[in-house]
């Protein structure tokens, strides 16, 4: 970020899509010396828990950073902490100007939702990816830290970013709150689906 404004540089990256926060992490681990977490297999990005590369969080250790021990709807006075609709401004704010959560983490709700690793629902929404947090456009009542939102993973929106984890994590095909085996079994559910719901197949980029 040489050459840019403090101001500039001190906001948070959006517009970004889940893609774009997979190839960041890979080209982060790639600059630390750190081999990648992620690889291309077959058109789809596979995990590689035991690598100690950058990585998107899951939802479960997205959800325990932004609540910091806390078990509340949000992890303090939701106008001291996150920027919403209440603020009436047009854009992503500078990090750090609203309050932080007990882990010092700041802008974990409010200012702009956060891309996890997570699918939101294999079964109705395919290859939906889950972001969380809420964004500065959005009412209170979206911006919790139980509140769940996802888009195909080649969406991009300037309320949509991502923060990054890092570290080699045990558990195989359950890590961290996540399993590859619930997702595949979900996505295979039988039955009907929603009113009004069309499935839709994203085409991986050829590499990352």
């Amino acid at each position: 970020m040489s050459g840019l404004a403090p101001s500039i540089s001190r906001r948070p990256a959006t517009d970004m899509t889940w893609w774009d926060a997979i190839r960041f992490c890979n080209e982060a681990s790639a600059l630390a010396g750190l081999p990648a977490a992620y690889t291309l297999e077959n058109g789809e990005v596979v995990w590689h828990p035991e690598r100690p590369g950058y990585r998107l969080p899951t939802e479960a250790e997205w959800e325990h950073a932004c609540r910091a021990g806390t078990s509340g709807p949000c992890y303090g006075d939701l106008g001291k902490v996150a920027w919403t609709a209440a603020d009436c401004v047009g854009s992503p704010q500078i990090v750090g100007l609203k309050r932080p959560n007990t882990f010092g983490l700041f802008d974990t709700l409010g200012n702009t939702w956060e891309w996890c690793w997570d699918f939101l629902d294999p079964a109705r929404y395919g290859e939906y990816r889950v972001f969380r947090g809420g964004g500065f456009a959005d009412e209170a009542w979206s911006v919790r830290a139980s509140v769940r939102r996802g888009g195909a993973p080649d969406m991009h929106h300037e309320d949509v970013g991502f923060r990054i984890a890092r570290g080699a994590v045990a558990g195989g095909d359950m890590v961290q709150g996540w399993s590859a085996r619930t997702d595949r079994e979900r996505a295979q559910m039988p039955g009907p689906r929603p009113a009004g719901w069309t499935p839709r197949r994203i085409k991986a980029p050829e590499a990352l």
